[in-house]
């Protein structure tokens, strides 16, 4: 019997964000939203390029082919398009397979407040208004960057890459640094507290399921050597030792791990990540969403010290309609 959506890991995702609607949005923007609505008549059987979420939703969605039974995971369009406007939308998902079924339409409004009324551990999206309204109400939350969309379809691999603070756990630790900056503060901070769990950030639930699914595939591989896992999951994070043991200390309280994780000590990040190839990275501070190559999907979690009084990203008109 598959899990009730209350026991699964539920994203949420706008169309902005698993598409590429760049057209669409030019149209809007130029001729206003009765020739957008014409366009997406005339064009509903052409589908969406794919955008910058896609690779990872695609992969998110295959754990369910790996356990047909419980169907574990799954996806929910939330979108401020109408349901009219948005058939091409669901003409495009059906194009590349993706099964996802269930879907929000908002007709031009924030769809924020319904991202605990689909149980979901994460909300992707362009819009940066739509995330910090999220983020403000206390849901997990996220702005999708722009970045090359590359997805290999031979790699069923999914990647998955977080930063810590301000991500998983919360912003205690980043909020000692930010007072003074002041690096060996921090430091003696948390070598005070390395036995003292930290308490759970914005995505802490998105990582706590991912760990489940980890467990999962671990069953799967004892009942099967054959199976080769999907899930891949790294924390890149600015500590270092000894601010590294309360990391560990969290994760051991809570019960979950990552596969990989690198305590960086001021690096820079793109160093990692352009060799662990993320579908998926969240930050919580913008100045460590780069990569050479503009390759990496790169995900914004605007929440905590690190975001307050941030340099205004207005929400452009292209994204008005995602």
């Amino acid at each position: 019997m598959a899990y009730p959506i209350e026991r699964k890991l539920v994203i949420s995702i706008a169309s902005s964000a698993l598409f590429d609607l760049s057209e669409s949005h030019d149209i809007y923007l130029t001729k206003g939203v009765d020739e957008y609505r014409k366009h997406q008549e005339e064009n509903i059987d052409i589908p969406f390029p794919k955008g910058v979420a896609f690779p990872f939703i695609r992969r998110f969605l295959s754990i369910n082919k790996a356990f047909p039974k419980q169907l574990p995971v799954e996806v929910v369009l939330l979108s401020r398009n109408s349901p009219e406007t948005g058939l091409r939308v669901f003409r495009s998902i059906r194009h590349y397979g993706l099964d996802i079924t269930r879907a929000g339409f908002m007709r031009g409004n924030s769809p924020h407040e319904y991202i605990p009324a689909f149980n979901a551990s994460l909300f992707l999206s362009s819009n940066e208004d739509d995330v910090q309204k999220a983020i403000d109400a206390g849901h997990p939350a996220g702005v999708v960057l722009p970045s090359i969309v590359y997805d290999d379809e031979l790699d069923g691999e999914l990647r998955v890459a977080f930063d810590f603070d301000g991500v998983i756990a919360d912003d205690e630790a980043e909020s000692v640094f930010k007072r003074n900056n002041n690096l060996d503060e921090f430091q003696a901070h948390e070598t005070a507290k390395q036995s003292v769990p930290h308490k759970p950030g914005p995505l802490a639930d998105l990582f706590k399921k991912l760990s489940f699914m980890q467990k999962l595939e671990e069953k799967r591989q004892k009942d099967d050597s054959a199976y080769k896992k999907i899930l891949r999951i790294a924390i890149v994070t600015a500590r270092n030792a000894p601010a590294h043991e309360r990391v560990v200390t969290t994760l051991k309280v809570w019960g979950v791990s990552a596969d990989e994780s690198f305590f960086l000590g001021g690096m820079q990040k793109s160093r990692i990540l352009t060799v662990l190839k993320p579908h998926m990275f969240f930050d919580d501070q913008r100045s460590h969403l780069e990569s050479p190559a503009g390759d990496i999907p790169m995900v914004h979690i605007p929440f905590g010290i690190a975001n307050r009084n941030p340099t205004t990203h207005p929400t452009t008109p292209a994204q008005e309609s995602a």
